[in-house]
């Protein structure tokens, strides 16, 4: 726990991250099941950008015509994150409800990929 505190402590000194302040907004929410794809639904309201993750092709073809982007992946890979250019944006969201382990390894994943607030 404390590693984790003091990695996102450090990403948020870097210059990079004050995207966030100035309007670029794009997060990435992985799991689009009842929580996520709800959660998703706030920032395209907004104007956002909205990359919508998971590994159902069902879901992920239910939401894509609500989302900016979506696409079926194992977020629990890392190349396959680096593909789909998540550490690209601004925010995730880890919204993998039924597997714990899963939802672990994509926060893990997230952190690698240096993304600035998940």
């Amino acid at each position: 726990m404390v590693r984790l505190h003091t990695l996102r402590r450090r990403r948020r000194k870097r210059p990079a991250d004050s995207d966030t302040h100035t309007g670029d907004q794009r997060v990435a929410v992985i799991g689009l099941g009842r929580f996520g794809s709800s959660l998703a639904g706030e920032p395209m309201r907004r104007g956002w950008d909205v990359l919508g993750l998971d590994t159902d092709a069902r879901l992920v073809q239910r939401h894509s015509d609500d989302l900016t982007h979506a696409a079926v992946a194992d977020c629990t890979d890392q190349e396959a994150l680096r593909q789909l250019g998540v550490h690209e944006f601004t925010s995730a969201v880890v919204a993998i409800g039924t597997d714990i382990e899963a939802s672990i390894l994509v926060s893990a994943n997230l952190l690698e990929a240096e993304v600035p607030n998940i």
